[in-house]
């Protein structure tokens, strides 16, 4: 009952907020261009559409703009919380939000700065009950998958919801950043398998990278090189009849270019990946760019729909998963050649 009431006066607000809609304005074309700003354009639409007392507010936003200020505008903000963390909310996916936020925001991003392209459009299907599985690169926020999610609501008007790391949801740098249901209204499911496996009874568009972590975690060096493919995805496909649909993206190593991977202290930090790289000098001065990443161009090859995986038992869903990479990676290579 809560939950039906919240669902309704979330939706109630939209549609009051969306009589005007959020348009991209003078300081959110210079946000978009000046690197630290990005932060400021997903809190200020998110505030557009929903109330959020615990949010920054314009003074913290002016502040985010120069060096070192966001760590005076976090002291102010925590003051003004009355020194505690932003309320750790439990927000529902909302497609409506979604369908908004994609319009408003990632359509100039994807156009306009990382260029993104579907390729070979002719092999997507016409029902958008599937696992969307591409490689993973970039080690920063999840741009590839958020391109192609927007893509592919453009093109086919498909829902689609990409399998998110649990660190994306709960931790601190996250919460502080970003209003603490963002992620979950926009649609990311956790990385969970109760999660993976209840969106995919639901008949979602999943949007998944069978390398897992150890995608992005392989750095600047092997980026072309794809990891072991997780196994799990091929079980579920199985089980729920649901048909993989695989991607070759090309470009989204250059998201954050020349990393590597400094495994202690990933742990100290508790990330799910800490990446070094000239740009981290960048990102000590500046901790809004967290969200940002390297301009880019993305192109998405799209492969022909594989049927619903037929497996028995863990071995036959890792063979028939290592199988699939080895298909992707031959693609890769001979895309790299041109």
């Amino acid at each position: 009952m809560i939950n039906q009431h919240s669902e309704n006066l979330l939706n109630t607000e939209l549609k009051q907020a969306s009589d005007e809609g959020y348009k991209f304005s003078w300081f959110d074309w210079f946000c978009l261009w000046y690197p630290p700003g990005w932060l400021i354009i997903f809190n200020r639409h998110w505030q557009h559409y929903q109330a959020d007392p615990d949010g920054w507010n314009w003074l913290e936003y002016g502040l985010f703009l120069f060096p070192g200020g966001f760590y005076l505008a976090l002291i102010i903000r925590w003051l003004r919380l009355g020194c505690r963390s932003p309320r750790k909310d439990v927000g529902e996916f909302d497609p409506q939000y979604q369908q908004v936020f994609r319009e408003e925001v990632l359509a100039p991003i994807v156009k306009y700065y990382f260029r993104g392209e579907l390729q070979q459009v002719e092999n997507l299907p016409q029902t958008g009950s599937m696992i969307v599985a591409m490689n993973h690169a970039g080690m920063c926020f999840p741009w590839d998958f958020m391109s192609l999610g927007y893509l592919l609501g453009k093109t086919q008007g498909w829902v689609a919801q990409p399998l998110a790391s649990v660190s994306l949801f709960e931790h601190p740098w996250m919460i502080w950043w970003l209003p603490p249901k963002w992620l979950q209204v926009l649609g990311a499911v956790r990385a969970e398998l109760d999660d993976f496996e209840a969106a995919l009874a639901q008949g979602t568009t999943l949007l998944y990278a069978p390398e897992g972590l150890r995608g992005p975690l392989k750095g600047w060096g092997k980026r072309y090189q794809l990891q072991k493919f997780d196994g799990s995805f091929m079980q579920l496909s199985d089980r729920y009849h649901i048909p993989i649909l695989p991607v070759a993206c090309i470009g989204s190593e250059s998201l954050h270019p020349w990393t590597i991977n400094l495994k202690r202290l990933q742990q100290i930090f508790k990330l799910p990946f800490l990446p070094i790289s000239p740009l981290m000098i960048l990102l000590v001065l500046f901790p809004s760019m967290g969200v940002w990443a390297n301009r880019t161009r993305l192109y998405y090859f799209i492969q022909p729909l594989e049927a619903a995986a037929k497996v028995e038992g863990r071995t036959a869903a890792y063979q028939r998963a290592q199988q699939l990479r080895e298909k992707l990676q031959t693609t890769i290579n001979q895309l790299l050649l041109y």
